[in-house]
């Protein structure tokens, strides 16, 4: 069953079903720039953004490309990029405002490594963009990989889709996903160990104790780029953690469209989320591009994280 299909069938809102068509159609046509077999789109495009970060040659084109599909939609009316400073208005009376990473973990693009596209959907109010995750209509993420696959979270279910480059269509692969309550993969970029707080300390020090068999109890496995090492975890069972380091002394990703689209995505297939003090879905922004610690995963390993405290 391809999308369009699943999405009539159950019968949602349709302004959210239009929402997720454009974010297939501006996916697919990332999947084929990045599978091109000579393109000049590799590399940084010799910029900074708003964050102070390297901006790469993809990063502005993913970035137009959905700018473009949700120009035509009659139902958002507002924009909030990774990329851009502001929000981009887009159409008057609309009822929906979109909030995104056209391309996460971009600077891996050059070494092949996965790469990711995220969004969170809210309904219009006067707060903006300033909601509570807890609050969001849609959350979905594209992960670029050996297999393109669309993760949508709506009316408190995860399905997931893969795409038929052929076709230029997604199609169901996994419907009502449910993440592992435990799990044995813990994913954190331990080249700041310096800085991380105590109760990390610890709970990274039990992650790496043996067994009464001398064997080990889980495995590292970190890729840097977040929708591949949620999915990974989403899928097998397993904790992310991004925590606050001393260069980044409130955190590193950012909550309205890195941390609370996944978060959403995770809490519906039965995972928690954590800023190490509160749920990330509980948290309400005070600024558009506001910096959080972040913790994902399975229920079990993150309440094993937290009892460190």
């Amino acid at each position: 069953m391809n999308l369009r299909e699943f999405l009539k069938n159950q019968k949602y809102d349709k302004g959210l079903c239009d929402i997720i068509i454009d974010i297939q159609m501006g996916a697919t046509e990332i999947f084929s720039k990045l599978n091109e077999e000579y393109y000049d789109y590799k590399g940084s495009a010799g910029e900074k953004n708003i964050q102070n970060e390297e901006v790469q040659k993809l990063d502005i084109i993913a970035n137009n490309i959905f700018i473009q599909k949700f120009k035509k939609n009659i139902f958002v009316e507002k924009l909030l990029s990774e990329e851009n400073k502001e929000p981009i208005k887009l159409n008057k009376g609309g009822k929906y405002i979109v909030a995104m990473d056209p391309l996460d973990g971009s600077s891996n693009i050059d070494v092949n490594i996965p790469v990711g596209s995220i969004f969170s959907v809210l309904q219009k109010n006067p707060n903006d963009f300033l909601q509570k995750g807890d609050l969001q209509k849609l959350a979905c993420y594209v992960i670029y990989g050996t297999n393109t696959v669309l993760v949508i979270a709506i009316d408190k279910q995860v399905h997931s889709f893969s795409l038929n480059s052929l076709k230029k269509e997604f199609y169901l692969t996994q419907k009502k996903i449910q993440t592992p309550v435990n799990g044995n993969i813990f994913s954190i970029n331990e080249g700041n160990y310096k800085s991380f707080s105590p109760e990390i300390l610890k709970y990274l020090e039990f992650c790496k104790s043996l067994d009464l068999k001398n064997k080990r109890t889980h495995t590292g496995r970190f890729i840097g780029s977040l929708v591949a090492d949620f999915h990974r975890n989403l899928i097998k069972g397993g904790i992310f953690i991004y925590p606050k380091t001393n260069d980044r002394p409130s955190g590193q990703l950012r909550l309205i469209y890195e941390c609370n689209p996944i978060a959403y995505i995770a809490k519906h297939a039965g995972g928690l989320s954590t800023n190490l003090r509160k749920d990330i879905l509980k948290i309400t922004p005070t600024k558009n591009h506001e910096r959080v610690a972040f913790v994902v995963g399975s229920k079990n390993m993150v309440q094993k994280l937290l009892s460190f405290r």
